[in-house]
């Protein structure tokens, strides 16, 4: 599991698979969820712009788990 350190008390879903280089562009983020590719805790995410909080956990199949770290 990688931690990722965010600076504000909450980010969006696609902006942070922005922030952490997951993905190129806030576009490419339907492509996962329309494959049902994102959990978020544990659970599966189809909203891009999901908030998430520090101690939030993020699953991408096939590409990696990230544990959102605040300040």
């Amino acid at each position: 599991m990688e931690t990722i350190k965010i600076e504000t008390p909450m980010i969006q879903l696609d902006q942070f698979l922005k922030w952490a280089s997951i993905l190129q562009s806030g576009g490419e983020i339907r492509f996962l969820l329309d494959e049902d590719k994102i959990l978020v805790n544990g659970i599966l995410c189809k909203a891009k712009r999901k908030k998430l909080y520090p101690g939030d956990t993020v699953e991408i199949k096939d590409v990696g788990t990230y544990l959102i770290k605040g300040e």
